[in-house]
């Protein structure tokens, strides 16, 4: 049976979801150092120059390691981009892209695939600037599919999951060897697999950035341990779910 849709990963946020003929190139950030932050795995611009252009661009929130203002200023310019409707007046002034602004609950049609805007628990939720404002994306097609961006559990997970889902793609670390509020780890992913019900997760968001110097500093284990703990626990407690580790660079495809 020939794959209906194949998800491309270069690491972190950054995918490229290929469903019907419609390329969707999620938070992009091909930078192989993005401020104090040095890329784990293969370089993005080679990834990006070898896929197929997106029609559209979808972006979670304006944090810098899924905002990079010179990935975007280097796609062209005739690309779609959809953003929380918040940074829409800010993002005008500073990328070329023409974009729309979505809220939780709004829609977009690209061929015969429809975008939903979806909330997220993200950063400093009591105070709404354009750089706090965060939300996730569902990808539907002949395949379902959740884009969480970077999120903490939230009860509308729950609505997420009533869509029907193929494929969830969820954080569940973050950059370095410790985890802020606001983001999934390992044991929260899977509580969040039991709200969402999705055949099939893969986790991001994870193992793609060691801040630079982090080797010599031996900070490592998060590079490894996160994925190694969220297959155990997922194993246990959601074995229905089949648990997909994408390593960077790497595709996979839903039949």
């Amino acid at each position: 049976m020939t794959s209906t849709a194949t998800i491309h990963y270069l690491g972190h946020a950054t995918l490229l979801i290929e469903i019907d003929g419609v390329a969707v190139l999620t938070d992009p950030v091909a930078g192989d150092r993005v401020l104090y932050l040095r890329r784990i795995g293969p370089s993005g611009h080679p990834w990006l120059r070898d896929l197929p252009d997106p029609d559209l661009i979808l972006l979670s929130h304006l944090h810098l390691d899924h905002f990079h203002l010179p990935t975007l200023r280097r796609l062209p310019r005739d690309i779609p981009l959809i953003a929380p409707a918040e940074t829409v007046p800010f993002l005008k002034h500073i990328i070329p892209q023409n974009m729309e602004g979505l809220s939780p609950g709004e829609s977009k049609r690209l061929g015969g695939v429809e975008i939903h805007a979806v909330p997220a628990r993200h950063g400093r939720n009591w105070l709404r600037t354009p750089l706090d404002a965060a939300q996730g994306y569902v990808v539907h097609g002949s395949k379902t599919i959740y884009f969480a961006g970077d999120t903490d559990i939230f009860p509308e997970m729950r609505e997420i999951g009533d869509m029907g889902l193929d494929l969830a793609l969820l954080p569940i670390w973050g950059w370095g060897p410790r985890l802020g509020a606001g983001h999934l780890d390992p044991a929260g992913a899977v509580e969040a697999i039991k709200l969402l019900r999705p055949r099939r997760v893969a986790a991001i968001h994870w193992g793609s950035f060691n801040l630079i110097g982090g080797q010599l500093l031996g900070l490592r284990a998060h590079l490894i341990d996160p994925g190694d703990r969220f297959q155990r626990l997922a194993r246990e407690r959601v074995p229905e779910t089949t648990i997909i580790l994408p390593k960077p660079g790497e595709a996979f495809g839903l039949d």
